[in-house]
């Protein structure tokens, strides 16, 4: 409960303003405790018929784990160029590098009534269209299942899927998720391949955004 009392308190004086992030929920907890962190705030603001992702960096420490706390309302296609920054702001400065420091995103857990984390350190975004050499499990806006090629399947059947095809060389598994779904959609997607697929992968799969 001391996140939640962490994160109301920046809220609410932030710069001697109220804002509010609107935080995804899931009934699950991937991780429960994270701590020597850092709080990273994107905000959701609209300027005129825009839609902003406002993002707030001011206590990220390198050296620290950092929280991504992103309001869930927000697209897909507005978060992760945000997300890209710092990660590469982190990557980059070896100086102050701390190699056991993890990045999460922040969700509720509606289950358990506590904030949750969900590691993200080793993800790699790209906002293109992947080359067609690589395999492309598909995440559309809206959408229970995914796509594989032709075929739609269950998230826990991602795997068994690829595996059982007989490639002549294996390509590449990469993911694609629709640029226009909402970042708590994402999330909740991401929740599902943490309990069924990324956990069983030496290498976590590149993210496109497209």
């Amino acid at each position: 409960m001391k996140y939640f009392t962490l994160i109301i308190v920046f809220l609410l004086f932030s710069c001697g303003k109220k804002e509010d992030v609107l935080l995804p929920k899931s009934n699950i907890t991937i991780v429960k405790d994270v701590q020597d962190l850092s709080p990273i705030y994107i905000f959701f603001k609209v300027d005129g018929k825009d839609t902003i992702a406002d993002l707030n960096r001011k206590s990220a420490i390198i050296s620290t784990n950092w929280i991504f706390n992103i309001d869930k309302r927000l697209p897909l296609k507005l978060v992760v160029p945000q997300v890209i920054k710092m990660q590469e702001k982190k990557r980059a400065d070896s100086a102050h590098k701390n190699e056991n420091a993890q990045d999460y995103y922040s969700y509720a857990d509606s289950i358990g009534k506590n904030l949750a984390f969900l590691p993200f350190t080793k993800v790699y975004y790209k906002m293109e269209k992947p080359a067609k050499v690589n395999f492309v499990v598909y995440f559309r806006k809206g959408k229970k299942q995914v796509f594989m090629g032709n075929k739609e399947i269950k998230i826990a059947e991602i795997l068994k899927y690829f595996y059982s095809i007989k490639f002549e060389k294996v390509p590449d598994l990469v993911f694609v998720f629709d640029k226009n779904m909402s970042y708590e959609e994402y999330i909740q997607y991401k929740i599902e391949l943490q309990k069924h697929v990324t956990h069983n992968l030496d290498r976590l799969p590149v993210e496109f955004i497209f």
